[in-house]
């Protein structure tokens, strides 16, 4: 069961990769292309060597990214694992997995400095994620002890 629904969700998530790039490259080209539109980075258009395969090269990788993102997400719905271990099991799979992605389209620095940074804002994003879905679980908690002793 659980298989075709990560399936399912790769699928979901594959076009939402593409959809989510695509705005991403809007909302960056509004914020520094005067007028230009950019839909990959230059350096990613050098590597490849025109614009038109980079574009296709980066729109298959972000659905690529994408699908990995959703088709992990299951990990949240493992009743019976902790908080800790389904964030630390997310983190792993979708930094180690989608790091080539990144890495490949040159949305990140190619050095020590970028790769760090990569890692980096990984790590605070799950510090979020962790911090507010405990916060969220935790209340959860303590309304259903309320709601127990209320009972007996």
């Amino acid at each position: 069961m659980m298989k075709k629904q990560i399936i399912f969700r790769m699928l979901i998530g594959f076009p939402l990769g593409i959809m989510i790039s695509n705005i991403i490259t809007i909302i960056v080209s509004y914020s520094i292309g005067k007028g230009q539109y950019y839909p990959v980075v230059p350096s990613l258009i050098q590597q490849i060597g025109n614009e038109t395969t980079a574009v296709v090269v980066q729109l298959v990788l972000s659905g690529i990214y994408g699908a990995i993102w959703a088709g992990s997400s299951v990990i949240w719905e493992i009743e019976d694992w902790s908080l800790l271990k389904m964030t630390v099991t997310h983190f792993l799979i979708n930094s180690v997995a989608t790091f080539p992605v990144a890495y490949y389209t040159h949305w990140m620095e190619h050095n020590l400095t970028g790769i760090a940074a990569y890692f980096g804002v990984f790590i605070a994003i799950y510090a979020g994620i962790w911090v507010g879905l405990f916060g969220v679980w935790n209340r959860w908690v303590k309304q259903i002890n309320t709601k127990i002793q209320e009972i007996n």
